[in-house]
Formats: C-alpha cells, sequence, structure tokens
C-alpha cells in the first residue's frame, strides 16, 4: 500500500508540473488595462494596441520620474542600454498605417510600428520602431527606428486616471493621435493623401470583378470630377464606361460623366458634342435634371431645347410640363410658360410639388421669371 501511495504521489507530480507549463488567461499584470483604438482617414485605418497604466494617486510624480522618465535610460533588464519611455505599459505600444501616411510632414510606409516616446519636459520626440514584437523598451535600438517626430507637450487641465490615445482634430485629410495620462498630451499629426490612395485602390479594383460593369467606371470617375483630382485618370475612365468592349455602353449616364470630365478639363466644346449624342438617349427625369444644370450655368437657350426634347418624347408630365414652364420662363416668354405650369399644377405628385408650382405661377402672372 505505501509502495502504491508513493507511485500514485509521483505521479500527480509529474501531471501537475506538465499542466502547469501551460499558462492559462489571467488579468494582465500590475492592474494596467489592456485596450486598442483605431480611426479611418479617407481609406487608411490607423489602429494603436496598447496598456493603459494608471496614476494611482500619483499626480505630479508621473513624468519626468521612474514612471515616464525624461530621456533614455539603462532599465537594467534586455539588450538596451539607452531606453526611451514605452509609451504605455508592458508589451511594445504597437502602432498600425494600412497606407502610407506622413506624420508631422514626414512620410512614413504603411506597416506596424513599436511606438516609443523620448520625454523632454517640454516636448517629446515620438519614435516609430521597426520592432513592434518585443516586450516594452528594453530591447529598442535605435538602428530599427523607421521615423522620429519632435513634437510639443500640451498642459490639460484635469487629470486622465488611466492612460489612453484618442484622435481629434480630425479633418477629411488628417487627424491628431494623442496621448493623454495625467495632466499632460502628447499629440502627433497623421496625414493621408486621400484623393491618391482612393484612385490608387479604384485602379485595383476594377482590375477584379469590380470592372466588369460600366458603373464602376462612372463611379471612379465621378469621384475625380467631385474632388478635382487625376482629372486625366477620370477621362479614362469615363471613357471606358462608354467603350470598354464586353463591358461599356453607350448611355445617358456613361456620356454626361464624359461630358462632365471634358467640363473639369476645360474642354467644353468636346463636352456639348458627347451630351448632343447623349440627350437623345436620356430618360425623362436624366434629360431634366441636365436642363435644369443648364439653366443654373446661365445657358437658357440650350436649356430649353433640352426641355423641349423631353416635353415630346414624353408630352403632358408632370415633369415635364414643369420643364416647359422653367425653359420658357427663362427665355422671357412668360405668357407662353403659363400654360404649362397650369397643367403641371393638378398633376404634381404631393403637396411639396404642388405649392413649388403654385409658387412659380403667382411669379408668373407677376411678370417675374418663375426660376427666380
Amino acid at each position: 500500500m505505501k509502495r502504491l501511495a508513493t507511485f500514485l504521489f509521483v505521479g500527480f507530480l509529474t501531471v501537475s508540473t506538465r499542466v502547469s507549463a501551460q499558462q492559462l488567461t489571467a488579468i494582465p499584470d500590475g492592474g494596467n488595462k489592456k485596450a486598442s483604438v483605431s480611426e479611418q482617414i479617407g481609406l487608411t485605418t490607423i489602429s494603436i494596441r496598447y496598456s493603459r497604466p494608471g496614476v494611482k494617486g500619483r499626480e505630479g510624480k508621473v513624468w519626468g520620474t521612474p514612471v515616464a522618465h525624461y530621456g533614455l535610460v539603462d532599465p537594467g533588464f534586455g539588450s538596451s542600454k539607452a531606453a526611451p519611455w514605452r509609451a504605455g505599459a508592458n508589451e511594445n505600444t504597437v502602432i498600425s498605417f494600412s497606407t502610407d501616411v506622413n506624420v508631422e510632414g514626414k512620410g512614413l510606409a504603411a506597416g506596424t510600428y513599436g511606438l516609443h516616446m523620448l520625454l523632454g519636459e517640454t516636448e517629446t520626440t515620438v519614435i516609430f520602431s521597426r520592432n513592434a514584437t518585443s516586450w516594452g523598451s528594453f530591447f529598442y535600438e535605435p538602428a530599427e527606428d523607421a521615423l522620429r517626430v519632435v513634437v510639443k507637450n500640451r498642459s490639460l487641465d484635469q487629470s486622465v486616471e488611466w492612460l489612453k490615445y484618442e484622435f481629434i482634430d480630425q479633418t477629411d485629410h488628417s487627424a491628431t493621435v494623442a496621448l493623454l495620462w495625467e495632466k499632460r498630451m502628447i499629440p502627433f499629426r497623421v496625414e493621408a493623401d486621400v484623393n491618391t490612395i482612393q484612385v490608387a485602390s479604384f485602379k485595383n479594383e476594377l482590375r477584379n470583378s469590380q470592372g466588369f460593369t460600366w458603373q464602376s467606371f462612372v463611379q471612379a470617375a465621378t469621384f475625380c470630377v467631385q474632388h478635382k483630382t487625376h482629372l486625366d485618370q477620370a477621362l479614362v475612365w469615363a471613357d471606358q464606361a462608354v467603350n470598354l468592349p464586353f463591358v461599356g455602353q453607350k448611355n445617358f449616364q456613361t456620356l454626361s460623366t464624359k461630358a462632365v470630365v471634358l467640363v473639369a478639363l476645360n474642354k467644353p466644346a468636346e463636352a456639348d458634342a458627347v451630351m448632343k449624342e447623349a440627350v437623345p438617349l436620356g430618360n425623362m427625369n436624366e434629360l431634366h435634371q441636365y436642363a435644369r444644370t443648364l439653366l443654373q450655368q446661365k445657358r437658357t437657350k440650350e436649356a430649353f431645347e433640352v426641355f423641349k426634347v423631353n416635353y415630346d418624347k414624353n408630352p403632358n408630365q408632370f415633369t415635364t410640363n414643369v420643364g416647359m414652364g422653367r425653359g420658357l420662363s427663362a427665355l422671357g416668354d412668360f405668357r407662353k410658360a403659363l400654360p404649362y405650369l397650369k397643367a403641371a399644377l393638378p398633376l404634381a405628385p404631393n403637396e411639396l410639388n404642388k405649392n413649388s408650382v403654385a409658387a412659380m405661377i403667382k411669379k408668373l402672372e407677376e411678370g417675374k421669371d418663375a426660376n427666380s
């Protein structure tokens, strides 16, 4: 019996040793919270993973102390003898950029970086290291720096208990990444060339299944016009929407998109020639909106011609009656415009349109342009 008990005890120790070699999931060391935050600038995603130390009653004893030391120190562990602050706690604070960006005006390639900070009382050097897998700054090597930028520290009115990263001062093309802890903010500006990145994405997608519909080429060309960017490429896409084998179609949308690009390229005569080809292909709403656009451009004669084509194709409809009224009124022929608007009034699809036409009739009766 004694030998059996000894055997069982030794067996238990063997099993215990094997089990203890496997790590269980536990709360992070030191009570530091793990966190992550991300934001997009256009198509660019910025992500930060970090651990959050707490102030824990150390107000006024964080910055420039062993908690968040100034300059470079020998941490007494690891290979680094001159380590910056780890910009958080525990493992590397890690920041990722899905595309190339500019940080404080300096270029940084897409990728994942260890984030470190060389702290000072009034300014901080933010360091992006190609080593994003080490623990803290214990293994920091200057040779692995991808970028360093110097930024000004900012004071906070209220203390932030748990260190955090936030995205502030955002625009369509940029955002400021800000570390906030105790009564200090350390911000750095990140910018992305949103339009160039978007155009590059379009080019890539149009090589895939998305490139088998003319609508995709119209979307890409329209983006460029709306954002006044890459107009030569927009014209290529607009032409492909019309003419690309097996994909392109000659319809009002594709032709009018090409015309809009030509206008943006300051080629109005070529745009007008394309629109003459487009008008016979347009449906009632497309023609009405095109004519309204011509009115806004003060091209009243051309606008009336399109309103007339639309009316001849779609006679005595609410939309075409209104169009004729607008077109004739713009030409100054209020007397001829009035019957069309009166014919449109009982055809109005809703109260809003009915009130709008009634107001136009009232203007004409007062001798005023219905479009004013």
